[in-house]
């Protein structure tokens, strides 16, 4: 234990922790890989075989040099480390993802490289990096038995071959039961290029193609693998340190020192350099450079980017970013581990400075597949086999997969995900950065090979190298040389020695020994330049690149995000009382942080706001109140106040114009200094206190090494003591600015609670795999699926009610319409993921959809066998609160055939996301979703047991979630698919009592809604309702309901019109109350009807008592009877309210030109409807007006106003009005226009239309203040209205002139249905 401790001391400053050898345990010989077996029992599993009779482990169809046996962890050093524990099952899946792999002298045993990272539960990240061999077998035990299973497989195969259509059914048995790509086969089948691919073992011959093995003729090598873990990607550094120990391995040579002293020397002397320094540490054969960037750069990143551009392409990646960045699932799929790695971190390092919060797996062990059901976000990474087709890869879920196919150069990415901003002139600048350095933004070009062969050839390059110098004097090796090389470069930089030496050369007198020096460092670095290797400037140019391109992605984040400081709100007084609250807060203004932002970027960032890594940021901006700021944000937020001083932001905050980056140069020259001057040199390697003859060098084999020198470090190590000390210097002065009362413990669990709302997991724990921890695993998915539909529903709640609450006039709107199309966005994403998970087998790329129609097959069966028309246990709607309309018929299949016969949806995911839009705007998402479920015997056959859908208490709380929606209404059908074709039902109401129900004349009706009309449509006499299709209407707003007059019972007084739309069921009125007809009422043959959305009454909907209020309001009946008609009763609004209406209908007016455009409704509801301008002026035109009925004839308002311009006419033509100012003459001639105009028309909308027609073309016209004072000027005014009216009160009459002014401002423009015919 001493040694664990003394190793632990320094750990977190160490460059590396562990150094690992695995390999094949000669001991236990050969294992079949029970990872492998897992494997086969998960698939057997997963295809509804019995698991059980699966054989464990041992696959007779696969020849046993491609079978895949137990590879074991043989050592590591040290011990163990307190701050990173040794996880010994994790190392040896990574190392070996697919175990060992066995070759023989004829097949290609190149060496590989790959590096892994292992995700702790609280986020951390341990990297390892891993340099695969091949050793030849010495143990006899283990060539004959695989001798043995040769010839097992040998006899097992000649029988098969016997029996020719068995043989060719096993090999199609073999390739379907590697449905997930027979990942369990070996890594060999991407090297050797000799060996096909494992779907056709079936018809493979062993013996006799030479793949087979003689213990007596052949070689036979196995793979080993060595690996370095550090808590830092210094990927170059250990891919250089460990290529270099396996050439001291391979090398004729023994190396200058036993391998002992490097590996101690890089495990314990090796400190890790400093922010913002340099640091030179030596390997076996040449010195090896690394750095790490300033506390204010971006932060470590050793990934070529390079690559990961090159093997997709600019357009790819960015597309790829945006999946990520709008956490999708996205899926690596290549043959080589290295590229999964590469593109993995590449784009996760472009995050910045946001953080991937949800399941990260660059390379997936085969044992692992299962985690691919997961139905949460993740980043994962699938290696292919050689010849695989993509079509034959069966993925549980691809509603929201972005699949990357990185050999193919090629993505499928999901439906409709919003751009990300700017995305042309963003390419266009990443594009220009990589043609700086001479690549092609296409990608692909510049390495068409694969990279196991660019892999092969740098090898042979570094051969070449050493074999140039081949060692010269052991002049890089990191003992005297070293040192030797120092005093060279002291020595060269000297310009006083520069001259003494000239001098001497003069002179004829030599400086042996610096001229000896100078030839030696000549010789090692000769194509190099500046002293530097090919290799260092290949790797300071990929250094500089990647730098680069990640400074072009942090500046678009430092754009979009230059002002998100002001929209965080911090409402908590301690640390604590924020932890103890988080979920029910809201940490950022998000509407008004969109309506801050360009059109043009809301789809992506009203996305991207709602995502789990952009909470994380904010709730870490809120913690750097109290505690330390994390790194990225200190980092990014210095970003912006650099801008800020600058200037670089536009003034103008709404402008979508393209910045460039502008910190390109000087990031790339901050890395170029480090590199060319290097800060730190570390402890050259040097003999340790060995016992004598262990560990001795036998060219080939990696040695056994000496374990107790390298379990543990020095004591007196200078560096370690230094950074240990300010660490705990930190510590204590953490501790005393730790203000809060919470004990340590607490705190953390409270933290990482708040860390991890609606996270699942990280990473799969990869050591214990037994089914148990399958089960839990999936367990845990179930109670996230579950939270999150909690959540979600609940925001969609929350943020619908609220707006509708502002609607009602309380508080201030928070939801957008894009904002809510977003929240509905991502309810159809959870439950396609949610039906993704445990599925048997999948079908279709939306497991919802695949369910909905397994369930239409059935159904309509049972309807043929019943021949009834609705299948059993479906309910029918209870009627409406309607008269006259027929209930509409409630049911599942009936929904999914409007969705069928709907020709623009053309995919299963798109069908899928209309359906749950319909039912949701039907309220009835609940209701059909447990009606799906409720055929038990379906669920069963598709889905696993330990599905969420077969968890039968939390489906019943997820069915309740959803039913909660029913509080709102939402038009998220209507207001999305605007072009299809819609059914719509319209029945006309007359009021029966007064006989007057029948009429003799053909009338007639025309719809309009926010996106069209109907145009004229005929009715049938008497029939009174009619069906007829047309394009979407959108909510509907008015009803244009007329007749001919012909016929003896011409007149007609009508209650009301309904109108439904067949497939949303939505339904409105359009009251009327009123005749239509000469001679009755105002004597109009035509109406203009505003509608009212009529709130379905549904008992079964568990909404009883939380209904909305109406979205529009149509004037009451009783008003319709005419306002003239009801002076006389007793009932007059008073001055105050009259005053009082007109403003809330002009504020009204004005709050709906303050809305984003799209989400404005109606405007005619606002000038025609029930408290509307028309409704509220015409109270005003009708206090005090004198309406006695002379010879029982109702005097209307129009009256007045014909008056008013026959008088003004007629004083015209006598010239009264010549001696009147300018403006006011204009005024009586436009007032004169429009009358006339109204009267004109061949349209007969009565009196009251004609006045309702005039108010709205003066407000459309800004003519209506200008008009008010010819009327109170008109000497009519003291015939027509009593002395204390409103309108001759000139104090009230100019407070309403202002008032109307306040229009001024807006474009009201008005429906065709109000000004048709009118000739101005």
């Amino acid at each position: 234990m001493s040694a664990t401790m003394s190793g632990s001391g320094s750990a977190p400053c160490r460059f590396a922790h562990y150094f690992v050898i695995c390999g094949i345990d000669n001991e236990t010989g050969l294992e079949p890989d029970a990872l492998a077996a897992l494997y086969q029992w998960l698939e057997a599993d997963r295809q509804g075989r019995d698991p059980e009779a699966v054989a464990a482990g041992e696959n007779f169809d696969q020849s046993p040099l491609k079978r895949t046996f137990k590879s074991k962890v043989l050592a590591h050093y040290p011990e163990n480390i307190e701050c990173n524990p040794f996880d010994q099952d994790a190392v040896n899946m990574l190392c070996m993802p697919k175990g060992l792999s066995f070759r023989t002298q004829r097949d290609s045993r190149t060496p590989q490289f790959h590096s892994f990272l292992i995700t702790r539960e609280d986020g951390s990240r341990t990297y390892g990096f891993v340099h695969t061999f091949y050793e030849e077998v010495t143990s006899p035990q283990i060539c004959s038995a695989m001798q043995t299973l040769l010839q097992m497989h040998q006899a097992e195969h000649n029988a098969s071959a016997h029996n020719c259509p068995s043989s060719s059914s096993s090999s199609s048995s073999s390739s379907s039961s590697s449905s997930m790509d027979s990942l369990a086969s070996s890594l060999d089948e991407v090297e050797s290029p000799s060996s096909t691919s494992s779907s056709q073992g079936g018809r493979r011959s062993c013996g006799c193609s030479g793949e087979g093995y003689d213990s007596v003729r052949d070689t036979l090598y196995v793979s080993k693998a060595m690996c370095l873990i550090t808590p830092m990607p210094f990927m170059h550094a250990c891919k250089h340190f460990l290529s270099q120990v396996h050439r001291a391995v391979i090398s004729h040579q023994p190396p200058p020192l036993p391998l002992e002293s490097y590996i101690y020397n890089i495990l314990y002397e090796v400190p890790l350099p400093p922010p913002g320094r340099s640091l030179k540490f030596h390997g076996v054969y040449e010195p090896i450079l690394c750095q790490r960037p300033g506390v204010g750069e971006l932060p470590l990143a050793d990934f070529p980017l390079s690559e990961a551009f090159q093997l997709l392409g600019v357009e790819n990646l960015v597309q790829i970013f945006t999946c990520v960045l709008l956490e999708m699932q996205i899926l690596l799929y290549s043959q080589d581990y290295q590229r999964l790695m590469v593109v993995a971190e590449g784009i996760t390092t472009l995050l910045f400075p946001f953080q991937w919060q949800h399941v990260y797996v660059p390379i997936l062990p085969a044992s692992l597949l299962h985690f691919l059901d997961a139905p949460v976000p993740y980043l994962m990474g699938l290696q292919s086999k050689e010849g695989t087709d993509r079509s034959k890869l069966e993925l549980p879920q691809e509603a929201n997969l972005c699949f990357v196919d990185i050999d193919s150069h090629c993505i499928e990415l999901p439906e409709d995900f919003p751009q990300f901003p700017n995305k042309t002139e963003f390419i266009q600048e990443l594009s220009e950065v990589l043609l700086s350095f001479g690549l092609s933004p296409e990608g692909g070009s510049a390495s068409p090979e694969p990279a196991v062969s660019s892999q092969t050839s740098m090898l042979v390059k570094e051969l070449k190298s050493t074999s140039l110098s081949e060692l010269v004097d052991d002049r890089k090796n990191g003992n005297l040389g070293g040192e030797a090389l120092d005093v060279l470069e002291l020595l060269q930089v000297n310009p006083t020695l520069e001259r003494l030496q000239a001098l001497a050369k003069r002179t004829g007198v030599k400086v042996a020994r610096l001229e000896a020096l100078a030839a030696g460092q000549k010789a090692v670095g000769e194509e190099g330049v500046g002293g530097r290797s090919p290799a260092e400037e290949e790797e300071l140019r990929n250094a500089k690149l990647n730098v680069q391109l990640r400074e072009v992605f942090a500046a678009r984040f430092a754009t979009m995000f230059a002002d998100y400081e002001s929209f965080v709100i911090q409402n908590s007084p301690d640390l604590e009382s924020w932890l103890t609250n988080r979920e029910q807060m809201h940490n950022f203004d998000k509407a008004s942080f969109l309506s801050d932002q360009p059109e043009p970027y809301l789809p992506f960032l009203s996305h991207f706001i709602e995502t789990q890594m952009f909470a994380t940021f904010i709730d870490n901006k809120i913690m750097s109140q109290w505690e330390e700021k994390e790194p990225l944000l200190r980092v990014f937020d210095g970003r912006i106040e650099k801008a800020r001083l600058y200037n670089v932001r536009a003034p103008s905050l709404r402008s979508s114009v393209y910045q460039k980056c502008t910190f390109l140069k000087e990031s790339a020259q901050a890395i170029e200094q480090r590199l060319r001057k290097i800060d730190h040199t570390a402890i050259h390697p040097h003999l340790l206190d060995m016992k004598i003859g262990q560990g001795k060098y036998q060219h080939g084999f990696f040695p056994k090494l000496q374990a107790d020198v390298l379990a543990s470090g020095p004591t007196n190590n200078k560096w370690s003591n230094r950074t240990c000390s300010t660490q705990r210097r930190v510590d204590r002065h953490r501790q005393q600015n730790d203000h809060l009362v919470l004990d340590n413990d607490l705190k953390e669990k409270y933290m990482q609670e708040a860390r991890n709302l609606g996270k699942n997991l990280r990473q799969p724990k990869l050591s214990d795999l037994s089914p148990a921890v399958i089960a839990q695993t999936n367990w845990k998915f179930v109670e996230g699926l579950l939270k999150e539909c909690k959540m979600k529903t609940k925001r969609m709640l929350v943020e619908k009610m609220g707006r509708e609450a502002v609607e009602l006039g309380h508080g201030e709107a928070n939801i957008t319409g894009l904002e809510e199309n977003t929240l509905i966005a991502s309810l159809c994403d959870l439950l396609e993921r949610i039906w993704s998970h445990g599925l048997q087998v999948k079908q279709g790329k939306s497991a919802l959809w695949s369910h909905l129609l397994h369930y239409q097959t059935r159904e309509e069966k049972n309807e043929q066998l019943l021949e009834s028309p609705v299948s059993n246990g479906q309910e029918k709607r209870k009627p409406e609160s309607s008269v006259g309309l027929p209930a509409l018929r409630v049911s599942v299949i009936q929904d999914m055939r409007h969705i069928q016969s709907m020709g623009e949806i053309k995919t299963d995911v798109g069908r899928a996301r209309a359906w749950i839009r319909l039912s949701l705007e039907k309220k009835l998402l609940s209701q059909h979703l447990k009606q799906l479920l409720s055929n038990q015997a379906l669920t069963k056959k598709l889905y696993k047991r330990y599905a969420f859908l077969r968890c039968e208490e939390e489906k019943e709380q997820f069915l309740f979630h959803l039913l909660s929606l029913n509080a709102v209404d939402y038009f998220c059908f209507t207001s999305v698919f605007t072009t299809i074709m819609i059914p719509y039902r319209a029945v006309i109401i007359p009021i029966k009592k007064l006989s007057n129900a029948m009429t003799t004349s053909n009338p007639w009706l025309c719809v309009s809604g926010e996106l069209g009309d109907s145009g004229i449509l005929q009715i049938t006499k008497n029939i009174l309702e009619m069906t007829f299709d047309c394009q979407n209407l959108g909510k509907l707003t008015t009803v244009q309901l007329g007749h001919d007059n012909s016929g003896l019972l011409a007149k007609w007084l009508v209650d009301c019109v309904m109108v439904r739309n067949e497939i949303t069921g939505h339904m409105y009125k359009f009251p009327c109350g009123r005749w239509l007809g000469k001679g009755v009422d105002d004597g109009s043959l035509e109406r203009v009807l505003i509608g009212e959305f009529v709130v379905p009454c549904n008992d079964d909907d568990g909404g009883r008592g939380s209904k909305t209020p109406p979205l529009q309001r149509s004037p009451s009946q009783i008003r319709r009877i005419s306002i003239t008609s009801l002076t006389g009763r007793g009932n007059k609004p008073t001055t105050v309210q009259i005053q009082e209406s007109i403003g809330e209908a002009v504020n009204s007016i004005i709050k709906h030109f303050h809305k984003p455009e799209k989400e404005r409704g109606s405007l005619t509801v606002l000038l025609c409807g029930e408290g509307g301008l028309v409704w509220a002026l015409e109270q005003f035109f009708h206090h005090g007006f004198r309406s006695a009925r002379i010879f029982q004839k109702n005097v209307f308002v129009w009256d007045f106003y014909e008056r008013t311009v026959a008088f003004m006419e007629n004083a015209d033509q006598i010239g009264d009005l010549q001696e009147t100012p300018e403006p006011l003459g204009l005024n009586c001639e436009s007032f004169c226009r429009y009358v006339n105009a109204i009267n004109n028309m061949p349209r007969n909308i009565g009196k009251d239309g004609k006045f309702q027609l005039l108010v709205c073309l003066g407000a459309r016209d800004r003519l209506l203040p200008q008009w008010l004072p010819l009327l109170t000027e008109c000497p009519i005014i003291t015939r027509m209205y009593e002395e204390n009216a409103l309108l001759r009160d000139k104090l009230t009459v100019s407070s309403l002139i202002a008032v109307l002014e306040t229009l001024h401002d807006f474009p009201i423009t008005l429906e065709s249905s109000l000004t048709k015919s009118v000739e101005l």
